[in-house]
């Protein structure tokens, strides 16, 4: 007994040529693979990146299998030209120069730092022109990040000191920021 099957009339010939394709294809892979690769290992002298160009070649080779089995000119000299050709591009894109979109958001180059060491030198001697009391609830302020209630309990004192003596310590570093204006300029 038979069963019927649903194929349409028109699915069977796709469905074979599709089959043509893919055994063309292996035809074309077992007969000249080898050939391709030893080609473009040769010109990049890079196996991996050989592998991806051979891959790429069978790949065009698979679009175009009406072109090669007609058999007008060489294939394996089609296959060898697209090689090539993609050996070549491969060499002029952005990824052969290492180049990165969007380079710019990663700035490989460390930034100058000597700004920062000369400031940090400035607050230290500012810090040393205070007296200990001053300097010990700006530390616990500023540099710290602590409130001045926690900077009085760390220092056993009451808050309103702290404050008076935060306010005293910054009052004197302004003064000696700002020069007093000699009295022949005024």
């Amino acid at each position: 007994m038979r069963t019927s099957q649903s194929r349409t009339p028109s699915a069977a010939p796709q469905e074979n040529a599709e089959g043509t394709r893919e055994r063309h294809l292996g035809t074309l892979v077992r007969e000249h693979e080898k050939a391709l690769l030893a080609y473009t290992e040769k010109l990049l002298n890079d196996r991996h990146l050989a592998e991806d160009i051979v891959q790429e070649t069978m790949v065009r080779a698979w679009h175009n299998a009406e072109r090669l089995r007609d058999g007008e000119g060489s294939v394996r000299g089609w296959l060898l030209t697209v090689a090539r050709n993609l050996v070549i591009d491969r060499s002029r894109s952005g990824f052969h120069r290492h180049e990165v979109t969007g380079a710019d958001m990663f700035d490989p180059t460390q930034r100058d730092h000597a700004d920062a060491v000369v400031a940090s030198v400035a607050v230290a001697e500012m810090l040393g022109s205070l007296s200990a009391e001053h300097r010990e609830v700006l530390v616990h302020t500023y540099l710290r990040g602590r409130t001045l209630r926690e900077a009085a309990d760390d220092l056993g004192i009451p808050v309103g000191t702290a404050k008076s003596r935060q306010h005293y310590a910054l009052d004197h570093l302004r003064r000696r920021e700002r020069p007093t204006p000699s009295p022949a300029l005024t």
